[in-house]
């Protein structure tokens, strides 16, 4: 397989809205996500519920949160953390403006490192024209 980079690195985000905090604590440690409503994802491909991938200091923790809401999908995990119904694990990118704004507040930053954005896979056989012209368009530049 060939593995082609079409997105820059990402990062994720712990947040909530001011209005959830002023009745629960910030979770100081990942551990403390297990004392609040997680608002969780099921994701398609992944067969259940998608644990929080947290690490720090070479310390990783898969954080398995309990909560009453549960979605496969971005719009409505953001918008039940902007109303105040929990604590998501969101794309950085996604809530930064929310963060801005102060609208949303952002916990346990350092336990949110970068990873490798988005990928295409092909398969490493001699492909159509066209394959070759979409893996160009789509190719990321951080220049």
């Amino acid at each position: 397989m060939i593995a082609v980079r079409i997105g820059p690195d990402m990062r994720m985000a712990v947040v909530a809205s001011p209005k959830y905090f002023k009745q629960h604590p910030l979770p100081q440690s990942p551990h403390d996500l297990m004392e609040h409503n997680c608002i969780n994802v099921r994701l398609p491909t992944y067969g259940g519920i998608f644990p929080w991938d947290l690490e720090k200091d070479g310390q990783d923790v898969n954080v398995r949160v309990e909560g009453q809401l549960v979605f496969n999908n971005l719009a409505l995990r953001v918008k039940s953390a902007l109303d105040g119904l929990g604590i998501a694990y969101l794309p950085e990118d996604t809530v930064l403006p929310y963060i801005k704004s102060k609208r949303l507040v952002r916990v346990l930053e350092d336990w949110c490192p970068t990873f490798p954005g988005y990928h295409l896979y092909y398969p490493s056989r001699k492909h159509a024209p066209a394959l070759s012209l979409l893996v160009e368009k789509l190719r990321y530049s951080s220049g």
